[in-house]
Parts: C-alpha cells; structure tokens; sequence
C-alpha cells in the first residue's frame, strides 16, 4: 500500500509541474495590432520635405503582427522580372501599449538596419492603421519621419 500511495503521490507532482499551454492567437485577437495589414500609402518627412514614397506602380507591401512579433515584406508584382524587379523583408519582436509601437528589428534584407528599435504612435480608425515615428540611425545619415498607412485584410 505504501508503495501505491508514493506512486500516487509521484504522479500528482509530476503532473503538477507540466506546464501550461502557451496561450493561443485566439486569446490574444484583443490586441488591434493582431493581423496582416496591407501598405496602402506612405510618407517620409526629412528636413521639412514631404516625399510620397508609396504606392508604387507595380509592388505591394504586408505587414503580419502575431502577439509577440512582427514581418512585413514588399515586392514587385512582376515576379523579379525587369528592371524594376525588388523584394525587401524584415521582422522582430515589438511592444505595444495605449498608442505607443516599437519594433525592435532583428531581420532585414539591409543588414545595417538590424539590432535596431522604432519608436511609433499608432492610430486606428476602422481597419485602418496610420503608423507615425523617427526612423533615426547616425551612422548611416538616416534622420527622418515616417507616416504609413495599413488597411487591416481579412
């Protein structure tokens, strides 16, 4: 009987030690930054000078956000072919609280851009994300403003 109840016993702490299940997406769809976001227009304000980056003619852009992390990629619509063939893609882990983003980038085609953190507002109206910050980086003479504007997909 001794034995049984110490098999018992053994039983019961292990299964109390397992641990528990990550929580899912499902769970986490609280967050309005949860989804694929689509570029639909961009800005870049350097020095006062406003500059109309996006759309371009013949590429599209999508940014993921799960609840820890994020990706975007951009490409040309013409599959790498011709002279204005590109693809450009990056991620990492970001924080988001009230209206406050940063992205701490920890991948990027432009390798000198990695191991670097974004600081953002964001606002949103409907399924649309307006995404405003510094894109500051001393060494490469990069000091500028960014305004990007994401259409939520369904």
């Amino acid at each position: 009987m001794k034995l049984t109840g110490l098999f018992l016993f053994s039983a019961l702490a292990l299964a109390s030690c397992t641990p528990k299940p990550a929580a899912t997406i499902t769970e986490d769809k609280a967050s309005p930054m949860i989804g694929t976001w689509k570029l639909v227009a961009a800005v870049t304000v350097t020095k006062g000078d406003t500059v109309k980056d996006y759309p371009i003619p013949n590429q599209e852009m999508i940014k993921i956000l799960n609840a820890t992390h994020f990706a975007f990629m951009r490409h040309d619509l013409s599959k790498g072919k011709g002279k204005n063939a590109m693809y450009s893609a990056g991620g990492g882990t970001y924080d988001f609280k009230g209206d406050k983003y940063t992205e701490h980038l920890a991948y990027l085609n432009a390798r000198e851009w990695e191991g670097r953190s974004f600081d953002f507002t964001v606002k949103f109206k409907g399924d649309t994300l307006i995404q405003k910050g510094i894109e500051k980086i001393d060494s490469l003479n990069i000091n500028h403003e960014i305004i990007e504007t994401y259409v939520k997909q369904k």
